[in-house]
């Protein structure tokens, strides 16, 4: 390994060597070579695939778009970076945020029943145990949660829930939570409740920087808040270097995405609840994924009105009638059926304890429905034991349902019985979950969603803005057999490859090696990729990806050994300190300073001096003690020449209009020999 990289001895680097033009990029249609290509094509052809950068290769697709349901916003939920994905061994000593979900563990009883309740504790247990500084912070209702009206309180709750020492710490003394004295007595600090600042609804950007000073690493364990923009859950995330996912978030994300999944049909969504003309375009979008829609709360006077059904006009909200008359027309036109109740159980406003059941259309003046009827529930039950999966959605409530003779648990307990005949089920909203629950002692496997809002605002395709601030990961397992024709060759990666050109050249000339370019754009992706398939080069990759925050992802899976990763000319304008988005982020350096194999190089160019110090100084500052200056350098301490001898397509141009390159060599060695740092 110490000679495969050595510029004095050839291999890689071609010391003094003249640099040649890259071949040119095959930039013809791409559909004359259908046939050949057919597959090729096919998965360049996946707007889901385009959009999340799936890895493309010649004749072998190495992801599928079965991997993505084909109905679902998938930039509302993306592939995130979790704690379980994290190295376990980066947490000792970092200072964590835990942003934890304060509906899981401050419940009036704790219940371990729940996964996603055993999981926020796991969170805490899991980061303490690995040696890191834990700060909790969370908001909470102090009305509706009696046992904790104050911040001590809640402290001595979670000790006796995490078995750990928490101590109840002020705001405004966060910026002293770094330091060793402040966990030398306890085990955990716990932030006063974030519902006492307004700058936490705000979104505050001094809040947000405050909760994050001293922070190394964020860990946002609260789906239930994922569709607010929060300080605790967004703002946060501007000012920490590694912004991941704790388990009880990520198991929630993966149940969403579950329950998007369409591939088991019959799939029918229980629909309860009002508010029709706030949720209409999740209606339309369940109404082009199920195969019935069953409503059975107060939003189902809405449908049997615009069925033509006569209903009394107190039971009607007039101004959405035209939005419910568009929700039946759509799914009709889908060949979608729709189930509404057919009897109700009604009290008499006048004597409110006398109850009757009436048919849905015809419920006399003076009655008002608070439960399903018994044929309605008979109707229901009949269609769900036809179906393989099911959402239900929103309660079974009417009017005073306190009165109820329960419908709710009727449903629950149909549903309890199909999960056990292998029915996926997911249930979102309170009322459902506790209906659910109370059928059994044990809680049956399914998809569990307490906060219903969340859910309401992905079916509407609206993105989660709590999960979007999350660091990215590379949604597929890549198959680096169909990529590369040599998995045990080292690999080289070039981050922000561009058009591929120097890419292209060095796998030309380097078939003992692989070459992988990582780039954003992904229509220069898709060209470097015809390229491949012209040149029938089977050391040669690109990913249309962003680099920053999946690169540890995609090259930690890798079979063979990272020998070198080049960063050339980024955008100076994504570079400025101040850019949370800026592509050479710490993640990145840390990332690339913990997969370089021993003597592996990183190699840094740019024609804007100023962008290339920042990299260098990022690299030195941030690659953990292990990158130093490898090559003699001249002037300010840069390259005097390319060591490849294969220059980029920027590079060229630079040089042809007779400007400067800024180029450094870093090296992943424990020594350093101090000549060549010498200028």
């Amino acid at each position: 390994m110490g000679q495969l990289l050595n510029p004095f001895k050839g291999s890689i680097f071609v010391s003094k060597a003249v640099a040649q033009d890259s071949p040119k990029l095959y930039y013809q249609n791409l559909f004359p070579y259908f046939t050949k290509y057919d597959r090729y094509h096919a998965v360049l052809a996946s707007t889901e695939a385009r959009r999340w950068g799936v890895v493309y290769c010649k004749k072998n697709t190495v992801n599928s778009e079965d991997h993505a349901p084909s109905w679902w916003n998938l930039e509302a939920v993306p592939h995130v970076q979790t704690l379980r994905e994290f190295p376990r061994e980066e947490l000792a000593g970092k200072v964590v945020t835990v942003r934890f979900d304060s509906t899981l563990l401050l419940m009036e009883e704790i219940d371990l029943r729940i996964n996603l309740v055993k999981n926020a504790i796991f969170t805490v247990k899991y980061l303490h145990k690995s040696g890191a500084k834990v700060i909790l912070a969370s908001n909470w209702n102090t009305n509706s949660i009696t046992r904790h009206p104050n911040m001590e309180s809640v402290a001595d709750y979670l000790t006796s829930v995490l078995q750990l020492k928490v101590l109840p710490v002020q705001c405004s003394s966060i910026s002293m939570m770094s330091t060793k004295e402040c966990f030398e007595k306890v085990d955990i600090l716990l932030l006063q409740n974030l519902s006492e600042f307004k700058e936490e609804v705000a979104n505050c950007s001094k809040f947000s920087k405050l909760l994050s000073l001293g922070v190394d690493i964020f860990v946002n364990d609260s789906f239930s808040q994922s569709h607010r923009i929060l300080a605790s859950t967004v703002g946060i995330t501007r000012f920490c270097c590694t912004c991941i996912a704790g388990f009880s978030f990520q198991e929630s994300l993966c149940q969403l995405k579950e329950a998007a999944q369409t591939k088991r049909q019959p799939y029918v969504a229980i629909i309860g609840g009002g508010n029709l003309l706030d949720k209409v375009s999740a209606l339309h979008l369940l109404a082009s994924t199920c195969s019935a829609l069953v409503f059975v709360g107060m939003m189902s006077f809405q449908i049997m009105h615009a069925l033509g059904l006569p209903v009394s006009s107190r039971l009607v909200n007039h101004s959405v009638c035209k939005e419910a008359a568009d929700v039946f027309q759509f799914s009709l036109d889908k060949s979608v059926q729709i189930v509404y109740p057919k009897d109700f159980w009604c009290k008499n406003v006048d004597t409110s304890k006398k109850m009757e059941i009436f048919a849905s259309h015809d419920i006399p003046d003076g009655w008002l429905p608070v439960d399903l009827g018994p044929t309605s529930l008979d109707e229901i039950n009949a269609l769900l034991m036809k179906s393989k999966k099911i959402i239900w959605i929103g309660p079974v409530k009417f009017f005073n349902s306190s009165q109820s003779t329960g419908g709710a648990s009727i449903l629950a307990r149909k549903l309890y019985d199909l999960i056990q005949s292998d029915c996926d089920v997911t249930v979102v909203g309170t009322t459902a979950c506790k209906s659910l629950m109370q059928e059994s002692s044990t809680l049956p496997a399914c998809n569990v969603f307490e906060n219903a809002s969340v859910v309401w605002d992905f079916l509407k395709g609206k993105q989660l803005p709590g999960v979007l601030a999350l660091d990215r990961a590379y949604p597929y397992k890549i198959n680096w057999d169909a990529v590369f024709c040599d998995i045990a060759l080292p690999l080289v990666v070039d981050i922000g490859s561009g058009n591929g050109m120097f890419l292209l050249e060095m796998a030309r000339r380097r078939k003992d090696l692989n070459f992988l370019g990582l780039e954003i754009n992904e229509k220069l992706v898709k060209r470097c990729l015809h390229s491949v398939c012209q040149l029938e080069m089977r050391n040669g990759h690109f990913i249309a990806t962003n680099a920053t925050s999946t690169f540890r992802s995609i090259v930690s899976s890798y079979p063979g050994e990272l020998v070198l990763v080049s960063i050339q000319c980024p955008n100076p304008d994504f570079n400025k300190p101040e850019h949370r988005w800026r592509m050479l982020q710490r993640s990145l350096v840390e990332a690339v300073a913990d997969l370089l194999a021993a003597n592996g190089k990183v190699f840094l160019q740019s024609d804007v001096e100023a962008v290339a110090l920042r990299m260098k100084e990022a690299f030195l500052l941030y690659g953990k003690g292990k990158l130093s200056v490898f090559q003699d350098q001249v002037g300010e301490g840069w390259l005097s020449e390319n060591p490849f001898g294969v220059r980029s397509d920027w590079e060229r141009h630079v040089l042809d209009r007779g400007d400067p390159m800024f180029r450094i060599m870093l090296s992943n060695s424990t020594t350093v020999n101090e000549a060549h740092l010498e200028p």
